[in-house]
């Protein structure tokens, strides 16, 4: 059991998202970085599904009213207990009565607090993440406020022996283990970012000085940014002629261009389907470095193949892979 003392900016529910329903008008929604949500579930016993919180920019406050395990991971929004920094990427033990609070953004823009066992709240349409904008999933279909009471399910066996085990060693209101992700596996957020696109279905309609502004010009992501879409602020780009366009489906990292030539890049939240032309699409394997970007922050665009697309997100689903081996390994060992 934990209670939420303080919101922060935007603090919600998400687990991976809620497939098989975008034929009726329900988007996937789920974690914007899936990487980092998913290790965070990794650290403390979890499987990837399991809920976390994502908190955006400013971190709420949380009392926990149980001995856990948690671990932060993605950007680094200043976590303490006790006025004493936590690691990120990392598992933390956190005693009864601790109070975990979040500081300054120091870069990123998107955290994910996994707690042992997973947030325990009931799945709609089979998932536990909250869709805004539909009102569904979460906590009603709602961000996380001040006062909510949420629990959690069970540890997996070996993190329930690992906090009996920290319980009776240690008096401190936490305690990190002495491991922690490799430097190498860990994301590191920069101001500019180079993203990976693939041409768009409708890139060839637009004209030559677009097509070469899309990979060479930089753009910012403008305030009107949120979970739904990045709109983006730069050269605008244009058709080579005005055209009528269907409402086809669109998904997580298509960008599109409305008649004011500014860029519109889909998020998790986005719509199912639009008619707006689409100029290129993100690689599968660039979407969490995106879901770290906030508004004021520059990207680049860089063509990559389709094929390159899919051998550098099955490089990234191989090392996920070794790091689950090696964290459940980890784990049973510490808990012995």
């Amino acid at each position: 059991m934990f209670t939420i003392i303080r919101s922060g900016m935007l603090t919600t529910i998400q687990d991976l998202g809620r497939h098989g329903y975008q034929q009726y008008g329900v988007s996937v929604s789920g974690a914007m970085d899936t990487f980092a949500h998913r290790i965070a579930n990794l650290l403390v016993g979890n499987d990837e599904q399991q809920a976390t919180l994502e908190m955006t920019l400013i971190g709420p406050a949380i009392l926990f009213e149980e001995d856990t395990f948690i671990s932060i991971c993605g950007a680094d929004l200043s976590p303490t207990i006790d006025n004493e920094p936590l690691p990120l990427w990392r598992p933390i033990f956190v005693r009864k009565g601790s109070k975990l609070s979040f500081g300054f953004c120091k870069n990123g823009c998107r955290s994910y607090l996994a707690i042992a066992g997973g947030i325990h709240v009931a799945k709609v349409m089979g998932s536990r993440s909250t869709f805004l904008k539909a009102r569904i999933g979460g906590i009603q279909g709602r961000a996380v406020q001040s006062g909510d009471q949420l629990s959690s399910y069970s540890p997996s066996p070996y993190i329930t022996k690992l906090i009996e085990r920290f319980t009776c060693m240690t008096m401190k209101n936490y305690l990190p283990l002495k491991w922690h992700i490799a430097y190498e596996c860990i994301p590191h957020f920069n101001k500019k970012r180079i993203v990976f696109i693939m041409k768009g279905k409708h890139f060839s309609q637009f004209t030559r000085d677009s097509q070469e502004q899309l990979f060479t010009k930089p753009f910012t992501i403008s305030m009107n940014s949120d979970r739904m879409s990045y709109r983006l602020k730069g050269t605008p780009l244009s058709l080579a002629a005005p055209k009528e366009y269907l409402s086809e489906p669109v998904t997580f990292g298509s960008i599109q261009v409305p008649t004011n030539g500014r860029p519109i890049l889909l998020m998790a939240d986005h719509q199912t389907t639009d008619n707006y032309p689409r100029i290129g699409e993100v690689a599968s394997v660039d979407l969490p470095l995106i879901a770290q970007l906030k508004p004021g922050d520059v990207l680049s665009f860089q063509e990559i193949s389709v094929q390159q697309a899919q051998r550098l997100l099955l490089e990234r689903e191989a090392m996920i892979g070794a790091l689950k081996q090696g964290i459940k390994l980890a784990l049973k060992r510490a808990g012995n």
